[in-house]
């Protein structure tokens, strides 16, 4: 009788165990299918631009409307070669965005790793000063962007391109979160070996946080190379013209994009390429962060 209550209640074990199994097979892959679908609906623009910048005149034009070009071609690039000057526009905002970037990982992290791990006057004032710039909307800064600029006679100048970006509160933040997570007994031993703070900061802090300076690079990259609003501001020699700004005026201009879909499409497909870049050589270290991010 006792044999017979074991087995009975072991095959409903397996039983149960083969009923969550197959729950957890289903969710797992409504989860994949939703989660597919999303990404389609985010990819879907995306693709038909980089699909549209090689088709010709009759595919873009096609209805119904043609995926896949049916005779691949570069002339759109061609064209806007010949109509633009892309390799300068292209140049400065490389020169830009790498500038604006190299500023945000050298400031955000030195002022990130004072507010983690130092202990000075004023420490949880500047804090709360950086909190509160990030509730501040940054066009909401635009106009005293400008007159600074102005005043300093860096209108239509690199330099006023990047100076005003050259430190975000969110980089700060950022870093100083990442920093807290740094054990202070492996600074403190640091420090009784003798080690100055520029010695640490460099040689044992930074090496600690290289996922989040990726993921810093990785959004302030994207920030800078995107920026429109304030290198139209900021230019008016069409020669500082970043490729946003440039590839902008070029499609509001009859007389030379005059409604070509393909010409603008490469345009844009040359302003994404970078960014798309930029983000597959440093993923390995933005998935890091977000793995890491609650960890401490």
């Amino acid at each position: 009788m006792s044999a017979t209550t074991e087995t009975s209640a072991g095959t409903a074990a397996r039983n149960g165990y083969a009923v969550r199994d197959r729950r957890t097979r289903m969710t797992r892959g409504i989860t994949y299918a939703l989660l597919s679908l999303g990404l389609l609906i985010t990819a879907a623009p995306f693709l038909w631009m980089g699909l549209a910048a090689f088709k010709t005149p009759r595919d873009l034009s096609a209805s119904p409307p043609v995926w896949i070009p049916t005779d691949w071609t570069l002339a759109n690039f061609s064209k806007l070669f010949d109509l633009l000057d892309v390799p300068l526009y292209f140049f400065n905002s490389v020169l830009v965005a790498f500038f604006v970037t190299l500023c945000n990982l050298l400031f955000c992290s030195m002022l990130g790793y004072a507010l983690a791990k130092l202990h000075f006057a004023g420490k949880k004032v500047i804090f709360g000063v950086v909190m509160a710039a990030l509730m501040v909307p940054g066009n909401l800064m635009l106009m005293p962007k400008f007159v600074m600029m102005s005043k300093m006679n860096l209108i239509d100048t690199y330099a006023a391109l990047i100076l005003p970006f050259a430190a975000g509160a969110f980089g700060v933040f950022l870093m100083r979160q990442f920093m807290s997570t740094v054990p202070d007994e492996l600074l403190e031993a640091a420090r009784v070996d003798g080690a100055r703070e520029w010695y640490i900061f460099w040689r044992i802090v930074i090496p600690q946080v290289k996922p989040a300076l990726a993921t810093l690079s990785i959004f302030v990259f994207l920030g800078s190379w995107n920026n429109f609003l304030w290198p139209l501001v900021a230019t008016n020699d069409p020669g500082k013209y970043t490729l946003p700004v440039a590839l902008a005026t070029f499609a509001t201009d009859p007389t030379k994009a005059n409604g070509s879909n393909g010409v603008l499409m490469a345009g844009a497909f040359l302003v994404v390429l970078p960014v798309l870049a930029v983000f597959v050589v440093l993923q390995r270290y933005f998935t890091q962060s977000i793995a890491t991010a609650g960890l401490k």
